[in-house]
């Protein structure tokens, strides 16, 4: 049987000889990030901001859908926008950057409204 609760996650990260790109691989996957052209960097592929909220959108897109599946919501469909604002002149804390602010967004198909606010409840219930 295998463990459920216990995960773990393994990914790289690389510079490239172009400055501000990076080669990163997680398993058999590869895939290129650019830093911001405000940092001097390419800025032409997803940058880390961007990558770190597709990996939000897309944890929560993938548990609302397990979530109804647990509880036989008939979602047939989800998806979701996510958006963060980094307000460097209103640092969060001066020690490191985050997010002043984000907002996720979810649409559903084949969910009543109560439906899916009761799934985004036990979603944030996670």
């Amino acid at each position: 049987m295998i463990d459920t609760d216990v995960r773990e996650y393994a990914a790289q990260a690389a510079s490239t000889d172009t400055f501000g790109r990076v080669l990163c691989s997680a398993r058999n996957h590869h895939f290129v990030v650019d830093g911001p052209v405000q940092n001097g960097c390419p800025g032409e592929a997803i940058n880390p901001a961007e990558l770190f909220l597709s990996g939000v959108a897309a944890c929560a897109v993938e548990l609302v859908h397990v979530l109804a599946k647990s509880q036989a919501v008939p979602l047939h469909g989800i998806a979701a926008d996510i958006r963060g604002t980094i307000d460097r002149s209103r640092p969060v804390r001066p020690d490191v950057s985050l997010f002043n602010s984000v907002h996720l967004n979810f649409r559903m198909k084949g969910v009543t409204e109560q439906q899916g606010r009761q799934l985004v409840e036990a979603f944030k219930g996670r």
